[in-house]
């Protein structure tokens, strides 16, 4: 009966090691988020069927809606390791652009040789590879799919995108035209659209946005009186740029770039302690914007201020370390 007893003992010692084991099998480093509403449904879900890979995919895009990135790209490439579908891959694919392009580059390569012909997964790995800054090859992605489809308006808009980065803005601005002229109800694109008028001098932005004023019932948007801003302030019409920036900012209080444009205009015309009352505006609304402190450098130097000037580029600096203009103005103060 004892040695009975024993052999009973030690089954019963490895049964838990065992149920132990395979707990931590399923264990993940989000076990509490994951345990809690509104996710708790899915994940008791998943551990009656592991391998049911839509549940996965079902818990990543509720955890991604809540701006969770890390447990939904875990989820996501459960259930892309379970089945490779193209949703599965495309929702990884686009979490890893945000936080890793060249991350997202490698797998988005992998997944195209399991689905050559999926249009989500080339259009994210154009984006992706824009990230990346290699112009080229996004290029000649957006080439071979505008090819298939010339109307495709997503793909219209990167090639526009990477035709400017590489210096040609009329070319860009007629890609953008041609996609206009396909969905002229895409508010975003009219933004662009309407920017690229402005910063290129392009007196179609005027009637652009007037267009856009007039759609805005509610006078909610800053943004067309903004790009009239910048295309004004281009032509040198310095007091119709001023009445712009001004009608945006009462749209919008905290329009940042339209104080630092603002506060452009005024630099130029010598007004320095004008301009770094509006450029110290920016930065009262928000601390961590790098222009603002570029700005308010520029004006205190101006000011004769330059001990403070050198101090504001080195806070810019500091907060975007792109932001080469500004530690050389730094640096070249002594």
């Amino acid at each position: 009966m004892n040695r009975i007893a024993k052999i009973i003992s030690l089954l019963s010692v490895m049964l838990i090691l065992i149920s132990s084991c395979n707990d931590k099998g399923n264990d993940s480093p989000f076990g509490e988020i994951l345990s809690q509403p509104p996710y708790a449904g899915l994940t008791d879900s998943i551990k009656q069927q592991p391998k049911n890979d839509e549940l996965y995919f079902r818990r990543a895009v509720l955890l991604n809606t809540n701006n969770l990135p890390e447990p939904a790209l875990a989820d996501f490439k459960k259930a892309w390791a379970l089945k490779k579908d193209e949703k599965y891959a495309f929702g990884l694919g686009n979490l890893l652009l945000d936080k890793k392009p060249d991350t997202a580059i490698f797998f988005l390569n992998k997944a195209l040789a399991e689905l050559p012909n999926s249009f989500l997964l080339q259009l994210t790995l154009a984006r992706s590879l824009n990230a990346q800054n290699k112009i080229d090859e996004a290029l000649k992605i957006c080439n071979d799919l505008l090819l298939k489809n010339p109307e495709q308006v997503d793909m219209l808009k990167i090639k526009a995108e990477l035709t400017a980065k590489k210096g040609n803005a009329t070319e860009s601005i007629s890609i953008l035209e041609k996609a206009y002229r396909i969905t002229p109800y895409d508010i975003d694109l009219n933004y662009d659209l309407a920017y690229k008028y402005g910063e290129n001098k392009n007196a179609k932005v005027i009637a652009l946005c007037d267009s856009l004023i007039k759609i805005d019932t509610l006078k909610l948007h800053a943004e067309p009186y903004y790009y009239k801003g910048i295309y004004f302030s281009n032509i040198n019409e310095k007091i119709k740029a001023l009445a712009m920036f001004d009608e945006a900012l009462k749209h919008d209080y905290n329009y940042l770039n339209a104080y630092i444009e603002k506060g452009r205009v005024l630099y130029d015309q010598k007004k320095f302690g004008d301009a770094l009352k509006t450029v110290q505006l920016a930065n009262t609304i928000s601390p961590k914007f790098p222009d603002a402190y570029f700005w308010i450098a520029k004006c205190q130097e101006a000011l004769g201020q330059k001990e403070d000037a050198k101090l504001n580029y080195q806070r810019a600096y500091g907060l975007d370390n792109s932001f080469t203009e500004a530690k050389e103005a730094a640096d070249k103060l002594k």
